[in-house]
């Protein structure tokens, strides 16, 4: 028995939050689905229950996309994450690469989900 796949969704939009946990469940059958408004939550969330891989919205209140994979990276090390973003900004795509963060531009749509979910979880 394999363990389930547990995926941490943090966006300031419900809807986005709600339109990604759905496709995501489309794509893949065994998943946990742990959502986040913010970075605050998102990290509280991750100490309560630790989860495989991370999509992170880029612009959110209090805690950029970026700035909270960087506390998640302290938290657990190596853990995937997809930044999305309608922000396409080489500074901040770069920015994502020196920290090894995945870089997707929004809208989010099923295909791009199914892009990240084949990036940071091809085994799952």
């Amino acid at each position: 028995m394999t363990e389930t796949l547990r995926i941490l969704i943090v966006d300031d939009s419900r809807v986005s939050r709600m339109m990604s946990s759905a496709m995501v469940k489309a794509l893949r059958k065994d998943v946990e689905i742990i959502e986040a408004a913010n970075g605050d939550a998102a990290l509280l969330a991750q100490r309560e229950t630790p989860c495989h891989i991370g999509i992170l919205d880029m612009n959110m209140p209090g805690m950029t996309g970026l700035e909270l994979a960087e506390r998640l990276a302290e938290i657990r090390p190596g853990m995937p994450l997809a930044l999305l973003t309608a922000n396409v900004q080489d500074s901040i795509r770069n920015r994502a690469e020196q920290q090894g963060v995945h870089f997707f531009r929004k809208p989010i749509s099923e295909g791009l989900i199914g892009q990240i979910l084949t990036k940071l979880a091809p085994e799952a």
